[in-house]
């Protein structure tokens, strides 16, 4: 099989075909694959059909594995596959099987609230809601925010640093073992600069991670929160992002030192079933 590469129409994404995840992939693949995710930052492939071992050896293509972000009820969802978490709405013998639920997801980065944040993720989905029931990820490309940032802001932003909370996952339901955030002076979690460089080209781009409890150091709380809710509101825009509309058997690749994503609430009624893997950083933010 050749690999075929189509940018989608938007600022980020790319549609990859002509592979098969569920063998082994050709080094060459692995590689223009690769680099296709720093360009393009989301990497899209359609119609896999995969069992659980299948994308955790495609994602080791890319680096070792990082184990989930502790989620609300302090055990893997995945206990035969630790590796993999489960993102769903699904409730079985009374207990869900997966994370998330089915409201809105709100923007942020994977797991920003730790000193090395996981460089990629990648998401297989093995049930979706029919398209008018919603339930589509979105993502937005931090390098494109960061270049239009308005001057006063991007002035505003010279060696500023944010801490990104711990305590509550993207659907704002507080993890097992943390307490509720009362003082944003008191968020407890990695310290990131509000903006990144990338190491291999030097572009620079914002570093949000995720919008609640976030606190930029030494600021008054007030001040703080009115330069973040002013990035957010810049880099959330809609001439930043891509949408995807999810089929069964999709598998995204997403850069997440690069985008921010987001996914839309779904109807309760119906089932939403992802797995979820991720690919552990190697660099400080700077």
């Amino acid at each position: 099989m050749t690999l075929s590469i189509r940018n989608l129409g938007a600022p980020l994404g790319t549609e990859v075909s002509g592979i098969d995840l569920s063998k082994p992939v050709a080094l060459g693949d692995v590689e223009t694959i690769e680099d296709v995710w720093r360009e393009r930052l989301v990497v899209v492939f359609h119609g896999q059909k995969l069992s659980d071992p299948q994308p955790i050896a495609f994602s080791r293509n890319f680096g070792e594995l990082d184990p989930p972000g502790p989620n609300p009820f302090g055990e893997p969802f995945n206990k035969e596959h630790p590796e993999l978490n489960v993102i769903s709405n699904v409730v079985e013998n009374g207990k869900p099987i997966g994370n998330l639920g089915d409201g809105e997801a709100v923007w942020h980065a994977d797991m920003t609230y730790v000193d090395v944040p996981p460089k990629a993720a990648m998401l297989h989905s093995l049930e979706v809601p029919p398209p008018e029931a919603g339930g589509n990820t979105y993502f937005a490309n931090m390098f494109a925010a960061y270049e239009t940032l308005p001057a006063d802001l991007k002035k505003a932003l010279g060696g500023k640093i944010a801490v990104h909370d711990a305590s509550t996952n993207s659907a704002g339901m507080l993890r097992k073992g943390y307490k509720e955030v009362t003082d944003v002076r008191q968020t407890v979690g990695a310290h990131h600069p509000l903006v990144r460089t990338e190491p291999k080209t030097g572009r620079k781009a914002l570093f949000l991670g995720r919008r609640p409890n976030a606190y930029i150091v030494g600021l008054e709380v007030s001040e703080s929160e009115a330069l973040l809710d002013a990035l957010w509101a810049h880099a959330t825009q809609p001439r930043f992002a891509m949408c995807h509309e999810w089929k069964v058997g999709d598998v995204l690749m997403w850069n997440n030192l690069s985008v921010l994503h987001r996914r839309d609430p779904f109807d309760p009624k119906t089932r939403r079933v992802m797995h979820r893997s991720q690919i552990k950083g190697n660099e400080r933010i700077t």
